[in-house]
């Protein structure tokens, strides 16, 4: 990102919000206390060769009311629509609101999710093989750039709501999350449409086409399923804010039950704990944050397509992969796929320049951090039926913690509107190159 294309971004928010957000006090940090509705937007648009132009827009609408709690809001309404020219969509809305029923707080998450080259490496991470080679065209070895890809189809929706007792910092939740789930291979003549020559993809099988035919993959998973879970947990939060913390703590404890009345395979139960701890360095500019995550299976059986996601409480909420920018920056996302895994990123955060704009409270903060994860328990499989020239492939070597470095930028507007740059390099090429993340807000 350039410094005419930062400066268009800022512009860009700054003249959005302002349309309707309105002020009056002063905060202690010298900031206006907003009141009422504000939003930010930004386009979408990204192009990829293979998946095609991506364009489309979203937004994110506030309402601090009267303004007392600022920078916590009463209400989040988050909307995104987005498209590719071969097929993909995103089709989301967020709701996350602290008084539609008084004395709880509330969250929506829906969305319709078309991706037609999803990540798929394989399980239990280093133990399955990434060969760069195969998805370079030009290389002796070379099969496919969408290789280590997959169609996935995904509806979701997910109900919580939270409630403090005994302290306002100690809080109980339950909810359920629904998500059906529809995967084959990647459609070739799709993605083809458009190319010529070269640029065309092969028609071969792909490293899901293997799983599937040596049964690592089983028959009954192989085109997805229907998944319901039954969440409830404890949260202990003493974050002077939720948007960037400098201070205080944010613990969870989830369990995540998948009864198989309500699902298309077997049931299963998972543990969720994640500790996150924030510490003030230099007050209103310099602070630390780490975080720390075990989740795993108790008992029963997951499918595959089950493997990659994260969860966590409001305002984050469930994520797809143990890799990628919500997780493990740097690292190839679903690079790390098991049954257990423990994660956590240490991070430096900078806010370097604070200002009044437009009426509007506006900062700019850099960040340095470390991140890394693992497998604790891997994925069992069935791999009677791989050929000997393919058992490489499963059992390259044995799993090791995955760790990647790297930078960020962030533009910050009104605390909880958050434009977010990061780049991530990994230690080991087995989980890719450099990866660099547009997105909203802090990781945590």
């Amino acid at each position: 990102m350039n410094k005419r294309q930062v400066i268009f971004f800022i512009l860009f928010i700054l003249q959005a919000a302002g349309l309707h957000a309105q002020d009056s006090t002063l905060t202690p940090a010298g900031e206006k206390r907003k009141t009422g509705w504000t939003f930010g937007t930004l386009p979408v648009l990204s192009y990829n060769t293979d998946m095609g132009l991506r364009y489309g827009w979203l937004v994110n609408f506030y309402d601090y009311g009267k303004g007392h709690a600022y920078p916590f809001y009463d209400h989040s309404i988050y909307l995104e629509a987005s498209r590719t020219t071969k097929g993909g969509g995103i089709y989301q809305i967020q709701v996350d609101s602290r008084k539609l029923l008084k004395g709880w707080r509330t969250m929506l998450d829906a969305g319709l999710f078309t991706e037609q080259g999803l990540d798929f490496f394989g399980f239990n991470g280093y133990q399955a093989w990434y060969n760069p080679a195969f998805i370079q065209p030009g290389d002796p070895a070379y099969i496919s750039r969408v290789f280590y890809r997959i169609h996935r189809n995904m509806y979701h929706i997910s109900l919580s709501a939270y409630k403090s007792f005994f302290i306002p910092s100690f809080r109980w939740f339950a909810g359920i999350e629904y998500s059906h789930i529809l995967i084959h291979t990647v459609d070739i003549h799709s993605l083809n449409k458009g190319l010529s020559g070269a640029e065309e993809l092969p028609d071969t099988f792909l490293l899901y086409d293997h799983y599937v035919a040596w049964g690592i993959i089983r028959p009954s998973e192989k085109n997805g399923g229907d998944n319901t879970l039954i969440k409830t947990g404890v949260i202990y939060d003493t974050r002077n804010e939720e948007a960037n913390p400098s201070g205080g703590v944010w613990s969870e404890l989830q369990l995540l039950g998948a009864p198989s009345f309500l699902c298309s395979h077997p049931s299963y139960l998972r543990l969720a704990f994640t500790h996150r701890q924030y510490v003030s360095l230099v007050p209103e500019k310099l602070s630390f944050a780490g975080r720390i995550s075990w989740q795993g299976k108790l008992l029963g059986q997951m499918p595959f397509y089950m493997l990659p996601f994260i969860y966590n409480t409001v305002p984050n909420y469930t994520r797809d992969g143990l890799g990628g920018y919500a997780t493990l920056r740097g690292i190839m996302r679903n690079r790390i796929a098991g049954e257990d895994y423990v994660y956590g990123n240490l991070e430096i955060r900078w806010k370097f320049f604070r200002t009044l704009l437009w009426k509007q409270n506006l900062y700019l903060a850099l960040s340095a951090f470390a991140d890394g994860g693992m497998v604790t328990r891997p994925y069992s499989l069935n791999a009677a039926a791989v050929p000997e020239e393919y058992r490489s492939w499963i059992s390259y070597r044995p799993e090791t913690l995955h760790v990647a470095f790297g930078g960020g930028l962030r533009i910050a507007l009104n605390n909880n509107f958050i434009v977010a740059v990061d780049t991530g390099v990994p230690l080991n090429p087995q989980d890719g190159k450099t990866g660099v993340y547009i997105f909203l807000g802090w990781l945590f």
